[in-house]
Order: C-alpha cells, then structure tokens, then sequence
C-alpha cells in the first residue's frame, strides 16, 4: 500500500551513526593486541625482562587512539576546511604545510632505526611523520578535488592535483619507497572516483609503474629486493621471510593454537611488527587467517557504504581515501609475508606493533564515523 502525502511529511529523519564499523575497528585493536602480547612476549622477556613491554606500549596507544577516534567522530568533518577565525586558513592547509615540514625535517635530523631514517623521537617515544602524511594526503586531496570536481574530467585537471600533492610525495620517497607507493594510490583512488571519465587513468597507471620501476631499478638496496624476492631460499637477506612462510606452512588449517608458534621464538625477526600475519597463520591456521580477511573485508564494506551515502562530495572522497589506505596496507602486507611480492616495511592496520600507525589509523575512523554521523536516515 502507497504511503499518502500526510504520512510521508510525518517520517523522521535521524543522523546515521554507524555502529558496526565501530564493532569492528574496536574488535580489530583487540585482536590486534592479544596477538602482539602472543608474538612479543618471548622476545620482550628476553630483551626488556617484561613479558608485556610492548603490549603496555601498544595498549597505551591503542587506548589514546580510540578517545581520539570517539571524540573526532562527534566534530562535523566539513570543519578542516573551514576557515580559523581571524588568520582565515584552514586546518587541511595547515595540516598539508606542517607534513611537509615534517618530512623535511626528518630527512635532515631523523632518527635511524633498522637502518631507515623515517622517525622523530620525543623522550621515550618515537614518531613516523610519513604516517600523518596519509591523513593530510586524504584531507587536501579530497578538498582540493571537491573545489572543481570537474576538472578532473581532463588529464590537465589530473596533473594539477598531481602537482599539488608531489612535494610531499617527493620528500617520502627519498627514505620509503612503500609509503610513497600508499600516498601515491590514495591521491589517484580519489581522483578515478570524482572523474567522470576514466580512461587517461590507464595512461596516467603506465606513468606511475614506470616511475615506480626506475626508482627500484636505480637504487641498488631496492634492487636487491628484488632479487631477494626471486631467490628467497638461497640469498642470504630472504631469511625473515622465509621464516614466516615456514610459520604460515606449519599452522595447516586450524593453527598450533594461540601462544603456540616456535617460529616468534627467535626465527622470525620483528614478529610483531610487519610479519605478524605469518605467526597468526601458524597459531590459528588457514581458518583464522581467512577469518581475520573476512574482518576487513567486511571494514571496508562499511567504509564503501559510508562513501556512497555521504551527504557531500568532500565526504564521499575521504571516506574513499581512509578505504583505500586500509585496503592497499593490508594487500600489500599479505602479499609481503606470503612472498607474493618484493620485501617492503608496510604494517598490517590495527594488528602490527607501531604506535603512530596505530593513531593515525583510528583518528582517519573517527573521521569516517563522523561522515556517517553525518548521513540523515528515516526513522
């Protein structure tokens, strides 16, 4: 029965709040830490003579991370592009200057650890500026696209956006290949989804592998990735990895059991960090990790469906940005431990060990949980 002009006036409308993506990023942070605890504790014993050092650190940041994220997702998203009073910037432009700052300085006065020049220590704890780099990339790219979406539509529209973005670009890539990689697919993700016209994109990807493969190609420690990669059993560099693809071989179908793995216990370097995923597949089998894709499938679902129903094109991008960050991470994590290509120093979002990786992570869903608090639904 058709509803009458009376009885659609009288339906409500209420503000979505999307209360399964917070379900799930919640449950994400948790198993994040139970398997940091189970991948950590033999080396923090030995190193630290603390079984929960890094799992005290890690919680620490993860509890931060989630107020941070609780209390962005109740501030209107459109305010990072409203002016400051008086000084009349906005807070993207100001986020975009002070990454770029940022790079510059830990270029010239970073801190080296494991042989990368990538952090800024303050006292006790240290800091990856190329992690807050994405958020500012998601922010301004997404503004500045929004301005004149249609100018997308020409590949001079592309470029200009391009142009903008590249000194940031530029400065990560000198120190990290990956995230430079990350950055660079979140800037075009934005632009193909504001493009009515898609097809110098393909150009525009042939452009990109090229550049990509020159600066692999011309900087010999990325050649040997390379090599490494095709050679795993028999370089002398291609242990780590193949130690976690014996860890994921010997968790078969349903895993040793959780705080089970011998290959955390000294083989595998760094377990609980970027290799993570190996040890889960050794302790909970095939069956958790195909369970634990499941989980982020089901994330960036949310995240999709947010972005479709944005109640604005600027919401709608960087609700596209944050997906596309998560997604291209875990991709590029997986097919990192499972060999499928090259070594690079790409965390798993929410489950490896990194603070910064960790805040950055939960402040860009709490900006999404804002965009759907954003949405009007009927009541």
């Amino acid at each position: 029965m058709s509803r009458t002009a009376g009885e659609m006036n009288k339906r409500k409308m209420h503000s979505y709040y999307d209360y399964s993506l917070l379900f799930l990023t919640l449950f994400l942070v948790c198993f994040g830490l139970v398997m940091i605890y189970s991948t950590s504790s033999y080396n923090a014993q030995r190193l630290y003579g603390n079984a929960t050092h890094y799992l005290e650190r890690q919680a620490l940041f993860s509890g931060a991370g989630i107020l941070i994220m609780l209390f962005v997702s109740k501030i209107d998203y459109r305010v990072y592009i409203k002016n400051f009073p008086i000084i009349k910037i906005k807070p993207v432009t100001v986020l975009y200057f002070l990454c770029i700052g940022l790079q510059a300085y830990v270029l010239i006065f970073g801190d080296v650890i494991n042989g990368a020049k990538r952090w800024i220590s303050i006292g006790s704890f240290s800091f990856q500026p190329s992690e807050l780099t994405k958020v500012a990339v998601i922010l301004f790219t997404a503004y500045i696209v929004q301005l004149a979406p249609r100018r997308l539509d020409k590949f001079t529209g592309f470029l200009r956006v391009v142009f903008l973005i590249a000194p940031l670009l530029a400065l990560i890539v000198i120190e990290n290949f990956s995230t430079a990689l990350v950055v660079g697919v979140i800037m075009v993700a934005i632009c193909f989804v504001a493009s009515k016209k898609k097809g110098y994109f393909i150009f525009s990807g042939l452009l990109l592998v090229g550049a990509g493969a020159l600066l692999v190609f011309f900087v010999p420690y990325r050649f040997e990735r390379i090599n490494v990669w095709l050679n795993v059993e028999t370089h002398p560099k291609g242990y780590q990895i193949l130690q976690g693809l014996y860890a994921i071989a010997s968790g078969g179908v349903f895993g040793k059991g959780l705080g089970e793995s011998m290959q955390k216990l000294g083989f595998i370097p760094e377990s609980h960090n970027d290799m993570i995923f190996s040890v889960i597949c050794e302790e909970l089998g095939l069956f958790g990790a195909f369970a634990l894709i499941l989980l982020f499938v089901l994330l960036v679902w949310r995240i999709f469906i947010i972005a479709i129903n944005a109640p604005d094109l600027y919401g709608g991008l960087i609700a596209t940005g944050v997906l596309t960050h998560i997604a291209v991470q875990v991709l590029i994590n997986i097919a990192v431990v499972t060999n499928t290509i090259p070594s690079t120093g790409i965390p798993l979002p929410f489950i490896s060990y990194g603070g910064s990786s960790m805040m950055v992570i939960l402040f860009e869903m709490g900006i999404v949980l804002s965009i759907s608090n954003q949405i009007k639904a009927e009541r």
